[in-house]
């Protein structure tokens, strides 16, 4: 069954534009762990545009208490995003190589040219008994060079897929999403996913086998406005426990 990840960034980025604590993170983190998510997602930027340190911190003192429900903190490895990660000591660390500028995460990892920073990064979190994810493009090749990373897991950034998903390309995307898929599978790599997934085309996407995790926060953010966070909630609940 593949875990539900929501990420909390639209929620601080909504408290953010008023000035005061509304709504509070920690209270939403509250609320989706209630309906059953199994995890919480946070990217803390450097100009804390949404995520805040405090946010993150906060967030690690509720999840340390709730063994069923992951928190991965996902971001680029710089020396402060890395002493925050320690000090908290998430489930997991998703490194995403965006730049301090950058409006959202739109690639992945360059591994020809990015090994050693990933290397030494992954087995930085792993000294420290957290998970050592990293973002990644859906292509074999990039699969290959992440197995000599030293990194537990890959997330495929899966923007590719949402944006071809109503058109007539979309299967030989999905072709690439599942070689990439079973070239971690076969090269002992967890899998994740995330970036652009919603409620209309997940189900065809966690046909994919050994889809660990989802991550999924702006179309979810949106979808609960629309339908309401319980049925939202229960809806993507019914999508993972039918995964393959």
């Amino acid at each position: 069954m593949t875990k539900l990840s929501v990420n909390l960034n639209k929620i601080a980025l909504l408290r953010n534009s008023r000035g005061r604590d509304f709504p509070n993170v920690v209270n939403f983190a509250n609320k989706f762990m209630v309906l059953g998510v199994q995890g919480i997602t946070v990217h803390p930027r450097q100009d804390e545009r949404h995520i805040t340190m405090q946010d993150a911190n906060d967030l690690g003192e509720l999840l340390k208490d709730n063994a069923g429900v992951e928190y991965n903190i996902e971001g680029y490895p710089s020396e402060d995003f890395l002493q925050l990660v320690e000090k908290i000591k998430p489930t997991q660390c998703t490194l995403v190589p965006d730049a301090p500028d950058q409006l959202t995460s739109d690639h992945g990892w360059d591994l020809s040219q990015d090994m050693q920073l990933v290397q030494q990064t992954c087995a930085r979190l792993k000294k420290s008994g957290i998970r050592a994810a990293i973002f990644l493009d859906a292509d074999v090749e990039h699969v290959v060079l992440a197995a000599q990373s030293g990194c537990d897991r890959v997330e495929f950034y899966t923007e590719a897929y949402a944006a071809s998903y109503p058109t007539d390309n979309a299967q030989a995307v999905f072709k690439n999403y599942q070689a990439a898929v079973a070239k971690a599978t076969q090269l002992g790599i967890e899998v994740n996913a995330g970036h652009d997934l919603d409620l209309q085309n997940l189900a065809k996407f966690l046909t994919i086998p050994a889809i660990l995790e989802v991550s999924i926060g702006h179309v979810l953010t949106v979808e609960c406005i629309e339908q309401g966070m319980q049925s939202v909630v229960a809806q993507y609940l019914k999508i993972c426990d039918a995964s393959a």
